[in-house]
């Protein structure tokens, strides 16, 4: 085929492009549950749409996190894009600045900061019951006016999700990730110098203790407790890094890509590697997100985009919850209102679609936390010979052509590299 269009009698011959959809299922990967049959959620869910593509496709394992590395979506995610994450990685605070277009300079410190739930002393959840943005809203602006400096400056983000920067502040102290370790008595993880001293280290575990005594009593929480609903009763740094450096999917693959998400961190990734931001109304990173209005807005920002990238959390927050009849739920959501959809439309399409379907991770309902397991991934590139693999699920993609891939391999594979 030809590069340029050129003109053979009454024939104009192209060359056949392509384009791309990655649907990205946030910690669907689990393991069997003898509450489920001894089955995954995967494999319990009714997912006729996600099975159908597995049929149509070619399938495998994709090794998302390197082992010496921590399980979180911000490496996995830019891993399914084809970053080499031990380049590129630098934390998840700075990922979510940027999609919250704060600018972080050069020597600044930038890290997610949760609001979370402490009973007991312990860490109960890591979201203070999902608060909603209304309320974390007024949480964080109040935390401002009580600790933010010339040093700490606070800004809000969604639900729990929030961001805590300091200027010219040294990474030289390790945070937990507190949705790995419910149930731990806090104090058991706080943050902890690298060395024998962390004057950063020492700044943020004072500044936990004191928005604990701080939030004991704020208006939001008072009310939140009467209607039987977690108080967000103390905040909680973790994942620091400086700005990275990343090049555009354009810069290494040739492409114009789009993010579609409910979470501040995805549009981080995006906007450093060049993609364009699409927000839908009523995504909420859980069970309730506007499956339809997300699946949607894909397919119309096809028209002006090559890939489009879209992320569904809500599997993963089930996940964390432990509770995996929500989670199998989530699936067949994801199924019936978002892959029936695509797959139906991108049919319809003059140019051919590929559609690929993984999570980032596991996030095991009976560990409530991410896992480092590779996950099960179906490419499905028209015209293409199918593997012999006919439903999508932890076990069944082990037979899949792909075998065990790494790196760069799921996106060259996507793309045809």
């Amino acid at each position: 085929m030809e590069t340029e269009p050129r003109r053979m009698g009454k024939i104009i011959q192209t060359k056949q492009f392509m384009k791309y959809i990655i649907i990205l299922g946030d910690g669907m990967a689990d393991y069997p549950l003898e509450s489920l049959g001894n089955k995954t959620p995967l494999q319990a869910a009714n997912k006729p749409n996600i099975d159908k593509l597995a049929a149509m496709g070619k399938t495998g394992k994709f090794i998302t996190v390197p082992a010496d590395m921590p399980p979180g979506s911000e490496i996995a995610n830019m891993a399914v894009l084809g970053y080499d994450v031990k380049k590129v990685y630098q934390g998840r605070g700075v990922l979510e600045a940027a999609s919250m277009g704060v600018e972080i300079e050069p020597g600044d410190l930038a890290m997610r900061c949760n609001i979370i739930c402490i009973e007991n002393d312990k860490i109960k959840n890591h979201s203070a019951g999902h608060i909603s943005n209304e309320e974390a809203h007024e949480i964080i602006m109040d935390l401002k006016k009580e600790f933010d400096t010339d040093t700490i400056k606070f800004y809000p983000g969604v639900s729990y999700r929030h961001l805590l920067v300091i200027k010219n502040g040294k990474n030289d102290f390790d945070c937990t990730p507190p949705h790995d370790v419910p149930g731990t008595p806090f104090k058991n993880v706080m943050v902890k110098p690298k060395g024998a001293k962390s004057e950063i280290a020492e700044l943020l575990n004072n500044l936990i203790i004191k928005s604990q005594e701080f939030l004991k009593n704020h208006p939001v929480n008072i009310k939140r407790i009467e209607k039987g609903k977690d108080p967000a009763n103390s905040i909680w740094p973790w994942s620091p890094g400086n700005k990275p450096e990343m090049q555009t999917l354009q810069e290494l693959y040739g492409i114009k890509g789009a993010v579609i998400s409910a979470v501040d961190l995805l549009y981080g990734i995006g906007k450093y590697a060049g993609m364009t931001g699409i927000k839908v109304p009523g995504s909420t990173g859980l069970y309730d997100t506007n499956y339809e209005g997300k699946a949607k807005a894909a397919l119309e920002a096809l028209k002006d985009h090559d890939l489009v990238y879209l992320h569904i959390e809500a599997s993963d927050e089930a996940g964390h919850e432990g509770n995996e009849v929500l989670k199998t739920k989530t699936i067949e959501y994801l199924d019936n209102r978002v892959v029936k959809y695509l797959l139906e439309e991108t049919k319809k399409m003059t140019e051919p679609v590929a559609l690929a379907i993984l999570p980032d991770h596991p996030t095991p309902c009976a560990l409530k936390t991410h896992t480092h397991d590779p996950v099960p991934f179906v490419i499905y590139r028209p015209g293409e010979k199918p593997d012999s693999v006919m439903v999508y699920d932890e076990e069944s993609t082990k037979n899949g052509e792909f075998g065990i891939i790494k790196g760069d391999e799921f996106i060259k594979a996507l793309l045809g590299k």
